[in-house]
Order: structure tokens, then C-alpha cells, then sequence
């Protein structure tokens, strides 16, 4: 396995998007997540691909520049949304943030993203900058929807490491956890949008339990609208 950067290697771009980032069908409709193409292009350095030996691409990383005060006060509330929407307004960056990293489902639990993160941390000390963030979307946190984000990140094992399985490869990458981003990703539809999404009624108005989502979508009848506020979790990798 080798990491390689669209900076380096061009003809590769197309392999970013060659095989599903394990989504659910509804977080492809947040409309700011439309920027990540253009942006990807624009900071062709900080996007990665993992090459097994046969060139095939099985995993990748988004990442981009944006502006950062350097208080950690300051990190957004809106987190994935506001960082890409930073990132198209930044001439030059004083940080990076994360965007995504995935590997392919079969090879998945093979320590893969770890090797990722690694890299990434690398390029962004390349560049000159010393931190990398990443808001956070905790692999397991959809199995405890109804359990408050600003609990979940406290969970820990008996040896003082992150329940869960994402959270705790940044930890052990040498990251640490800031704090949640509560209004990382906002996605609104209608009612049929909801249903062609998920395959679930919504037939009752109130808070509705959808698979994959982290916490539940709320949702109107008579206004025929379903709205879902994804929290994510800032995760600060400080570099030397």
C-alpha cells in the first residue's frame, strides 16, 4: 500500500470518486456538500488516495485550507458545512481541515483510515502549517441516535481510549478532542424526499429514528418538511 496525492499523481483524480463513502443516501443532500468537487480540485495536494499494489485505488482523503484565528473558541459551530464554505473564500490558509476519509467496504477494519490520517497529518506539515482538524463523524455513533453527542464522546474504555472505533483512531493518531459541532450538516426535504431517502413513512409528525443518522430527523406533517441537524465532533491534530 502506498499514499499518493492528486498534486503528484493527476490522472488519478478520477479515482476519488470511484467507489461509495458508506453514506446513507440522505447526507448526499446536503447542499453545501456540493463545493467538495471544486474544492478538491483547488487543494489538489491535500487530496489522497491509497494505492494497493496493482494501483487500485482502496481508500481517500478529502482535506482543504481554510482561515483559522488560531483560538479554538473560534472553531465553527457548523463545522463540515462552514469549513467547506471557508475553504472557497480562503487565499491562504492558516489551517487544514478533514473533510472525508473512506476506504473501500471490504477492506474496511484493516487499520486502513489510520494509514490515511497519517498521511494527511504529513501533508499538512509539508505545506508549513502545524494544525489539521477534522469534524469528527463517529462510526458508531448512529447505533445511539438518542444518546446526546456531548455524552457519546465521552465514552471510554477501561483503557482511557474513545468507544468509538473512528474517534479513537484520531486519538491515537495523536489528536485531541475539542468539543461537539452541533450544526455540522443541515438536510431539509419533503416528506416523499424523506421516504425516497430512507424507505421509512413519516407518517407522524415529532422526532423519527432513521438508520445511519446520528441523532433523529425531525419532522412535520402538516408543513410536509423533515429537517436533520447532524452533530459532528472538532477533533484538533496540533503538528510539529
Amino acid at each position: 500500500m502506498r499514499v499518493v496525492s492528486v498534486a503528484d499523481r493527476p490522472d488519478l483524480a478520477g479515482e476519488l470518486w470511484t467507489f461509495a463513502d458508506g453514506w446513507p443516501p440522505f447526507m448526499l443532500e446536503d447542499p453545501v456538500g456540493s463545493l467538495l468537487g471544486p474544492i478538491s480540485q483547488r487543494y489538489a495536494r491535500l487530496q489522497l488516495l491509497l494505492l494497493d499494489d496493482s494501483a487500485r485505488c482502496v481508500g481517500k482523503a478529502h482535506a482543504a485550507g481554510f482561515d483559522w484565528d488560531g483560538r479554538e473558541e473560534s472553531l465553527p459551530a457548523r463545522g463540515w458545512d462552514e469549513v467547506l464554505l471557508r475553504a472557497v473564500g480562503t487565499v491562504t490558509p492558516t489551517a487544514v481541515s478533514a473533510l472525508e476519509i473512506s476506504v473501500r467496504p471490504e477492506l474496511r477494519g484493516q487499520g486502513l483510515s489510520g494509514v490515511l490520517l497519517r498521511a494527511l497529518r504529513e501533508a499538512v506539515a509539508e505545506m508549513g502549517l502545524t494544525d489539521l482538524f477534522a469534524p469528527v463523524r463517529p462510526s458508531q455513533k448512529a447505533s445511539a441516535p438518542l444518546v446526546p453527542m456531548e455524552e457519546y464522546v465521552h465514552q471510554v474504555r477501561a483503557d482511557g481510549l474513545p468507544v468509538d472505533p473512528w474517534l479513537r483512531v484520531h486519538v491515537r493518531a495523536g489528536g485531541r478532542i475539542v468539543r461537539v459541532c452541533p450544526l455540522s450538516m443541515t438536510i431539509t426535504g419533503s416528506l416523499p424526499e424523506w421516504r425516497s431517502w430512507t424507505g421509512l413513512p413519516f407518517d407522524i409528525s415529532g422526532e423519527v429514528v432513521v438508520p445511519g443518522a446520528l441523532v433523529p430527523v425531525t419532522v412535520s406533517v402538516p408543513r410536509d418538511l423533515g429537517i436533520y441537524v447532524e452533530p459532528n465532533v472538532w477533533v484538533r491534530h496540533h503538528l510539529p
